[in-house]
């Protein structure tokens, strides 16, 4: 037996109710990965610019060091 075949036997041991939320829980889940890679990929050019800048702006010593426990 494979683990999803294992999975899926508890599953079934629950109440109706509650195997119906419990696959829409995981259904969302696997959807919300796919959105943040999505969402990570399409960002990549944004995300490449805003490092490029960064470093310009500690090249240029306009950057100061952070003190955590200053926030």
């Amino acid at each position: 037996m494979t683990q999803l075949e294992l999975v899926i036997a508890e599953i079934e041991k629950l109440p109706p109710e509650e195997q119906s939320q419990f696959v829409a829980w995981i259904l969302e889940e696997l959807h919300a990965e796919e959105r943040w890679l999505t969402s990570f990929a399409d960002s990549s050019d944004i995300l490449s610019k805003l490092a490029d800048e960064a470093l310009e702006e500690y090249r240029a010593k306009k950057t100061q060091n952070l003190d955590p426990d200053a926030l």
